[in-house]
């Protein structure tokens, strides 16, 4: 009898012990559950510029660090910062100059990192249309994104250089399909966007003189934008997010032509196009994603002195604290 209760009291032990294990494991479980964040896209998640956030999911780099990513589109740069700001998504990609133009209208959002020390934005011109610089617009008719998208303030700002308003050019928000479209056919002189709208228009037979937008003012990259409440809450979660998107990044910018191979798998849209996917991401690799001192840091000059330039045009009414735009405490 007595052995029987002290084989009892050992397998009461023992069931005790493997109970407590395997409340402690589930327990580890609900710890290591990912962060969910919904990222905010300014156009269709197969658009070439977004390669590096795509590829960060497609290597599985957010997963590596405990993130879930879903990545949902809206209308433009402008209303990803509005969303943000309502709360309505966690991070989100605009131009880097977006959050300028937010902030002047109270909404809270300022960017957490720049995807490259160049501007994003291209002036694509006809070479049939006789456009050799910013004075050459007037009375021509231009595409855009969106009217809520920064490729619009670009165009203005490539406008006022020349002394020009919005009403001495047709300015068409033309939508992601439109932009190039009415270039490629003929029936838009030029464009401003990003390089794969010339890319896919010039696939189309156009024929395209191409500029940056960098040349006439002092634009920015794409960036990853966060609200006021996500940076305070939640910088862990950004920080991972930043460090896992700039790896991509700087894979692209060392091998497009490898990240071409890469990105066509997770965007099978795009199979059959691999000289356009791969000439794309050589121009973000040499004309975007260089100059910065370090990966995914804002220059708070560049900064300054596109708020002078939008103050001088009009675009804001005042100049803010770089701190109130951006911060470079994630890509460090």
């Amino acid at each position: 009898m007595k052995h029987i209760t002290h084989a009892l009291s050992r397998f009461l032990k023992a069931a005790a012990l493997a109970s407590a294990a395997s409340l402690a494991l589930g327990s580890a479980h609900a710890q290591e559950k990912p962060f969910e964040i919904t990222y905010l896209l300014p156009a269709p998640a197969n658009a070439i510029a977004f390669a590096p956030l795509m590829l960060a999911q497609h290597k599985n780099y957010y997963a590596d660090a405990g993130l879930q990513v879903k990545f949902v589109s809206v209308k433009g740069g402008a209303d990803v910062g509005k969303q943000l700001g309502a709360g309505n998504g966690q991070l989100g990609g605009a131009l880097g100059d977006t959050p300028i133009i937010l902030r002047q209208n109270g909404i809270p959002v300022k960017g957490v990192a720049l995807l490259g020390g160049k501007t994003l934005h291209q002036l694509m011109t006809r070479t049939d249309r006789s456009i050799d610089g910013p004075a050459d617009l007037k009375g021509k008719t231009l595409t855009v994104m969106s009217y809520q998208d920064t490729s619009f303030y670009a165009t203005l700002a490539v406008l006022a250089k020349a002394k020009l308003t919005r009403e001495d050019a047709n300015v068409q928000a033309a939508g992601p399909t439109g932009i190039w479209q009415l270039v490629a056919n003929g029936n838009a002189d030029g464009m401003v966007g990003a390089p794969e709208m010339g890319a896919v228009a010039e696939e189309a037979g156009a024929q395209l003189k191409w500029e940056s937008t960098g040349e006439f003012f002092p634009g920015m990259a794409q960036a990853v934008l966060a609200s006021d409440d996500m940076i305070k809450q939640h910088p862990e979660v950004i920080r991972k997010f930043v460090a896992a998107t700039l790896k991509s990044l700087a894979e692209v910018q060392n091998d497009p032509q490898a990240a071409a191979k890469a990105y066509i798998e997770a965007q099978p849209v795009y199979k059959g196009r691999e000289d356009m996917v791969g000439k794309v991401l050589a121009y973000y690799a040499k004309n975007v994603y260089p100059g910065q001192k370090v990966p995914g840091q804002f220059d708070a000059e560049r900064v300054a002195a596109l708020q002078e330039f939008y103050l001088q045009q009009g675009i804001i009414e005042k100049k803010l604290d770089s701190k109130d735009v951006f911060t470079n405490e994630f890509a460090q």
